[in-house]
Formats: C-alpha cells, sequence, structure tokens
C-alpha cells in the first residue's frame, strides 16, 4: 500500500497557499550538524517572488542553522478534529481529519538591516489585515533598535505537500458528515474556509 495514500495529498497549490496565509503561524524545522531545531513563528507567503518570508531572534540556537543553502521545512497547520465512528453512516474506526502543508525549501539569509525591516513591515502588513490597526512605517524607532536582534530569511520553495485528510476514503454522506465535524470544532471565522478546501 503507497503511503501516505495519494487520496489525501493534494497537488491544489492555491490551496496550499490559501492555508498558509489562514494559518501563517508555521513550525520552521531545520537541522545542522546532526542537531533537530523546530521554532513557531509567523511565516508569510510572497506572492510576488514565490518564496517564503519570516525572521527569527538572533538568540534563538536555530539560527546557526539557517544558513545560505541549507534545507528548511515549513509546517502550516489547519484545522483539524477527531473524528467519532458514531458520525459516520457504515461501520468504520476512529480516526482524526486535518489540513496541513509541509513546505520544503532553501534558506537564504537577508542580512542588509533595510531589506530586514521590508520583510517585518510586509509582515505586519499582512498580519493586519485589510482593516489594519496599526501601520509598521520604515522609520519606526523601535523597529530600528529591533532589527538588529532579528535574522530575517526566505526561504525559495523546491516541494510543496498538501497534507488533506478529510475522510476521502469513505461514502459520500460519512464524508460530508465529517466535514460537519470539522466545521463545527473550528472557530466560526474558519468555516468559509473549510468549505472552500472540500470543493
Amino acid at each position: 500500500m503507497k503511503y501516505p495514500p495519494p487520496y489525501h495529498q493534494i497537488q491544489d497549490r492555491q490551496k496550499m497557499i490559501s492555508v498558509i496565509k489562514e494559518f501563517p503561524l508555521g513550525m520552521l524545522v531545520t537541522a545542522f550538524d546532526g542537531k533537530p531545531f523546530v521554532t513557531h513563528i509567523p511565516i508569510i507567503y510572497n506572492e510576488k517572488t514565490g518564496r517564503l518570508v519570516a525572521h527569527i531572534d538572533k538568540f534563538n540556537p536555530q539560527v546557526e542553522s539557517l544558513q545560505d543553502g541549507l534545507e528548511a521545512t515549513v509546517v502550516f497547520k489547519g484545522p483539524d478534529v477527531y473524528i467519532s465512528p458514531g458520525v459516520y453512516t457504515t461501520k468504520q474506526l476512529p480516526t482524526w481529519n486535518y489540513i496541513i502543508v509541509h513546505i520544503t525549501g532553501t534558506i537564504r539569509r537577508i542580512n542588509d538591516h533595510d531589506d530586514a525591516k521590508e520583510t517585518m513591515i510586509a509582515m505586519t502588513e499582512f498580519l493586519e489585515g485589510d482593516d489594519p490597526r496599526f501601520v509598521l512605517k520604515k522609520e519606526n524607532t523601535r523597529m530600528k533598535r529591533a532589527v538588529r536582534y532579528i535574522q530575517a530569511f526566505d526561504i525559495e520553495i523546491t516541494n510543496w505537500e498538501g497534507k488533506f485528510k478529510l475522510s476521502q476514503d469513505k461514502n459520500e454522506q460519512d464524508q460530508m458528515n465529517a466535514k460537519q465535524e470539522l466545521i463545527d470544532a473550528s472557530h466560526s471565522r474558519y468555516h468559509d474556509f473549510i468549505r472552500d478546501m472540500y470543493a
């Protein structure tokens, strides 16, 4: 049997980008000198370059693994839920459904302070959304001090993997029941997002 099952693997890149945008707190996974590192940080997708962009505290030991040309994986976790066999119309075992995207790529450090500031501004603009309560300006004195204590970087994407486990191996009614469980277990702001992922 092939693993992961092909019906759980999503090839639709736009759906994967939607997950990244809706759930930007990524899990950055790297390794250096045989030691693994994991940090949870906001990571945004740059539409113009097709790269992931982020910054990390310079005192975080993971920084030593963020070297030009080395590989990183970022995990973006969307909604998930336990699925009880009781929601199905057929006999099944308990399972867990989820929407997750794994991105693998090559690291490039951004060492110029002005370029690093631009990444901070872009991230703030994205996270503030369409009705911002705060606008980060380039001349912000706090950012001018803070930029010395961060390592900005981007990731050139080499592999996209959408892992959408949504009871695709069940009959249509059971799939719909599992979908409703995922919707019911999620914050209301994500209901339309989940429906779009099923479409």
